[in-house]
């Protein structure tokens, strides 16, 4: 499953998962080399007892040795050395995903701020099917949380927008995701028959993440692999992965079920693009390539206003000079105008957005 990039002089484990200690294995990855972290680390939910059900059936609950930590301050520790781990690694325009629950969340919050990360987001994963809770003596824990940092205030970062939005029906992605917890087909099983990894994310829940914050190519690193969700989801989207886990049962699970992955075709691996991410197209260079001539009559689509174009991708109209932006605003007297929804042009006896002579040049450079 291994595969070796070159970044400088040192190599980058692709599609690889990593045994050992992360802090340790992530220290000794070259800096600057990963695009994108989802890191779901132990949520130290200091449980002190076993926990059981009204008809006292013992519940599956998270009791392992990696969740237990000696104190609240043990845990404060950890966090800030694989959070300064995982920042040397993430490129400039890199970002960091954590999930966590109320046990450890705001403790990773605040250690992700006081490390210089820059907070983008909290989303809500709301839980469509909850575990209940059984003692009856707090509310149902129906929702985890999670934080989306970029490396450092005014950072670039990667947001498909459009892309999460289309996911959305057409309607903008909000930070509340009802989503629900692996079930039936999904749970992973031991050879048992008892669930691999008692905190196992649903693919959904990285599908929706990886389309939204990371482009096909690009490097996401697990530190927490467990059973291997990001790397499953990363390697059906077309992204690399390196996955870190320490325990042995994980990994084997892990690698078994990505080896079942398959990648989703280039085509299907597209996605919406935003409107600032397509290539920028000057109104001068439609006069360049003759697709509208100097002298050249424009009209607004009000048919209020026309324009003439010059030679060097100006307009002039009647006493008002300037670009497709300033004369549709001066000639409106509005504030500013977007010129390439504003005007059009005739052909053979129809107006023509010119917005349509943009859209062919881009379709030129793709």
């Amino acid at each position: 499953m291994t595969t070796i990039k070159t970044q400088g002089a040192a190599a980058l484990p692709l599609n690889a998962i990593l045994d050992g200690d992360c802090i340790e294995v992530m220290n000794g990855l070259p800096e600057a080399s990963v695009d994108l972290i989802f890191a779901d680390p132990p949520y130290n939910l200091q449980l002190k007892s076993q926990l059981h059900r009204p008809d006292n059936s013992q519940v599956d609950a998270v009791d392992d040795h990696w969740d237990q930590f000696a104190s609240f301050s043990a845990y404060d520790r950890f966090t800030r050395d694989w959070l300064k781990a995982a920042r040397r690694l993430l490129k400039p325009n890199g970002a960091i995903w954590v999930i966590g629950s109320y046990h450890n969340i705001f403790r990773v919050g605040t250690a992700l701020q006081d490390a210089g990360f820059w907070i983008l987001n909290d989303v809500v994963w709301r839980k469509s099917n909850p575990m209940p809770n059984f003692r009856g003596k707090r509310l149902t824990n129906a929702h985890e949380t999670m934080i989306w940092a970029s490396k450092g205030e005014g950072a670039r970062y990667t947001f498909n927008y459009e892309a999460l939005k289309s996911l959305n029906e057409g309607v903008q992605m909000r930070s509340d995701w009802v989503l629900p917890i692996c079930t039936g087909h999904e749970r992973l099983k031991d050879e048992n028959g008892d669930k691999a990894h008692p905190t196992q994310k649903p693919e959904s829940l990285l599908h929706r993440i990886l389309v939204g914050a990371s482009n096909p190519g690009d490097v996401v690193l697990d530190p927490f692999f467990g059973t291997g969700t990001t790397g499953a989801v990363a390697k059906m989207l077309g992204r690399e992965f390196i996955g870190i886990e320490r325990e042995a049962a994980y990994r084997e699970v892990a690698g078994k079920r990505i080896a079942k992955v398959r990648k989703y075709d280039r085509d299907a691996l597209q996605v919406t693009a935003s409107k600032r991410a397509e290539p920028r197209i000057p109104f001068g260079q439609l006069v360049e390539r003759g697709l509208l001539r100097p002298g050249e009559q424009l009209f607004s689509m009000n048919q209020r206003h026309k324009a003439k174009v010059r030679a060097d991708g100006t307009l002039v109209g009647g006493d008002v000079k300037g670009s497709i932006h300033q004369v549709g605003a001066a000639l409106e007297n509005a504030p500013s105008c977007n010129g390439w929804t504003y005007w059009c042009f005739q052909r053979d006896g129809k107006k023509v957005p010119i917005d349509v002579l943009r859209q062919q040049l881009r379709a030129e450079m793709e």
